[in-house]
């Protein structure tokens, strides 16, 4: 029987080339998204293209009991969950005193709260079987503070954190937790954050979803607790670690704006 992978924002960008990989992998899917028709549309794709049986699962996952009703819909269709990407999230852009309230509420609960939910209730069953892979993605943004985007850059900072303190809580289960922290990412995720403003976009090199997943899903089967991808990315982040608080985020302000 093949393995079960469950992928959340599934129906385009990073998530669809995720669902990609792990079905040319041999693994079944369960595919999250809001959009019924391009998870039907991608389900049909993945179904043809090999031996694999994609299960779809519409829901708009920033609402707060979203991660207990796909829980409660994977015991219901009795599917062992052996690996889970927490892929969904998104960003906004803008200063946080104009911002949305509404949107940076979702972007919380998406990014973070929904992440943590569906991580405490597939990691148990992972660790009494002594074997499952978690994938949270987060983003170089997690290792700098992000004027202009200061509520998501803080919610990858905690799915960063989350990931590292997991991985030693889970060291020695046969479970493997991983943060694949991405730079910026050419995914259709850039509008729905209006970057189209942002130099973030503009002046940093973007790399292709495709290249992303990939070395995602490498780092993933090796069990590497954080993987970066790219070498001007590492550099980033290296730059955000060792240089001054205060030079940093002064510095992240003239990339966005």
């Amino acid at each position: 029987m093949n393995q079960t992978a469950l992928i959340t924002g599934a129906s385009g960008g990073l998530g669809l080339e995720f669902s990609r990989i792990f079905a040319r992998e041999g693994y079944d899917l369960v595919l999250v998204a809001r959009s019924e028709d391009k998870l039907q549309s991608l389900k049909q794709e993945l179904e043809q293209a090999g031996k694999i049986k994609a299960t779809v699962l519409a829901i708009d996952l920033t609402q707060p009991n979203a991660a207990d009703e796909v829980f409660q819909f994977t015991e219901q269709q009795q599917l062992t969950i052996s690996a889970l990407v927490n892929n969904a999230g998104f960003a906004d852009f803008g200063a946080f005193a104009q911002c949305d309230w509404a949107k940076q509420a979702g972007m919380v609960q998406l990014n973070i709260t929904t992440l943590m939910q569906l991580t405490r209730h597939y990691l148990p069953q992972m660790i009494e079987r002594k074997s499952g892979k978690i994938l949270n993605i987060a983003s170089i943004a997690a290792f700098e503070p992000g004027p202009l985007m200061s509520v998501y850059y803080a919610s990858k900072a905690f799915v960063l954190s989350f990931t590292e303190a997991l991985s030693v809580e889970i060291k020695g289960t046969g479970v493997s937790i991983t943060a694949l922290c991405p730079g910026p990412t050419k995914t259709g995720f850039e509008a729905r954050a209006n970057l189209g403003a942002s130099g973030l976009f503009k002046n940093l090199k973007n790399a292709t979803a495709q290249d992303v997943a990939a070395f995602g899903y490498r780092n993933l089967t090796k069990g590497k607790v954080v993987a970066i991808p790219g070498v001007m990315n590492k550099l980033i982040t290296l730059g955000g670690r060792m240089m001054p608080k205060a030079l940093v985020r002064n510095v992240v302000y003239r990339i966005q704006k």
